[in-house]
């Protein structure tokens, strides 16, 4: 009876504490904002299929001329194909959205696990996750992400595993110094007192402790992997058979819409990239701002 008391008070108190956090976010402009674009592109991403038929796609089936410049039938215009430049942005954003988020969450998850165990375990195994991590800190992240995607081949879901294998670090780098943090407190040191195993201290101590952090750096971190899925789409290094903003930009730079002057074929995916970069830019700081104790919320 005890022990789910005390259970229910703990879940209490977080629920408590999320409901305080979702208050004092939707009292910032910069970060409702940033939600506000994040929710209009994840809507057209969903209507996708209902707005487009993905027949547009096919460059067979095109019906527009090559490099019509915006009008009332195509509002961005077509590209060397005669698609309808607006069909491809929708439909790239499932792609690019798709990427970027999950690219985080294999980045989240690898970081926040490298950065608990490195600030709780000492001797041995915590010295070489530090290394670990200078290690990757000082790779530059662009020739090692075209290394892996080269040799792992063109796919969504290698492009996927290269950006989240190579982006944890900085991640597992801010979660290591706050576990050393969290592992000087009281609370802590009675559970060692207590008989807790490494990984009860790590699941139930540390992790509640340290995910402010990771839920902050999460937004910032998605704009980064849309980024690279972007960059290495542009570079010929993703997947051929899917559309996504980075394989509009190359190949509207690779069949010369520059020199053509078809300037909507290159300007509306690099305008939504823009955008939704700044919208989770927007949310990160947001929260950044909400949960730095030295600050208020803005």
């Amino acid at each position: 009876m005890t022990s789910v008391s005390t259970r229910s008070i703990v879940w209490a108190r977080r629920r408590r504490s999320w409901n305080q956090l979702g208050d004092q976010f939707r009292r910032s402009r910069t970060g409702m904002l940033g939600l506000a674009i994040f929710v209009v592109f994840a809507a057209l991403a969903l209507a996708a299929p209902v707005l487009f038929d993905s027949s547009q796609l096919d460059v067979t089936k095109a019906t527009g001329g090559v490099y019509e410049s915006p009008t009332a039938r195509y509002w961005l215009g077509t590209d060397d194909a005669g698609r309808n430049v607006l069909a491809l942005v929708v439909w790239g954003a499932r792609i690019s959205l798709l990427v970027g988020l999950c690219a985080t969450v294999l980045s989240m998850f690898i970081g926040t696990a490298v950065g608990i165990a490195s600030g709780h375990f000492r001797g041995l195994i915590g010295g070489v996750l530090d290394r670990l991590i200078d290690w990757f800190l000082v790779i530059p992240f662009l020739p090692l992400a075209i290394v892996l995607a080269t040799v792992l081949g063109k796919s969504l879901l290698n492009i996927i595993i290269v950006i989240g294998v190579t982006s944890w670090p900085a991640t597992a780098r801010l979660i290591r110094a706050q576990t050393l943090s969290v592992e000087g407190r009281p609370y802590l040191e009675r559970a060692k007192a207590l008989g807790a195993g490494d990984l009860h201290q790590m699941t139930r101590h540390v992790l509640p402790n340290v995910m402010p952090l990771v839920l902050a750096n999460t937004t910032l971190a998605v704009s980064i992997s849309i980024l690279s899925e972007t960059t290495l789409s542009f570079l010929g290094l993703g997947d051929p058979t899917a559309v996504s903003w980075g394989t509009i930009l190359d190949d509207a730079f690779s069949t010369g819409a520059i020199s053509a002057g078809a300037w909507w074929y290159l300007a509306a995916p690099g305008a939504c990239v823009v955008l939704v970069v700044l919208a989770f830019n927007l949310v990160g700081r947001a929260l950044e701002d909400i949960l730095d104790p030295r600050e208020g919320p803005q």
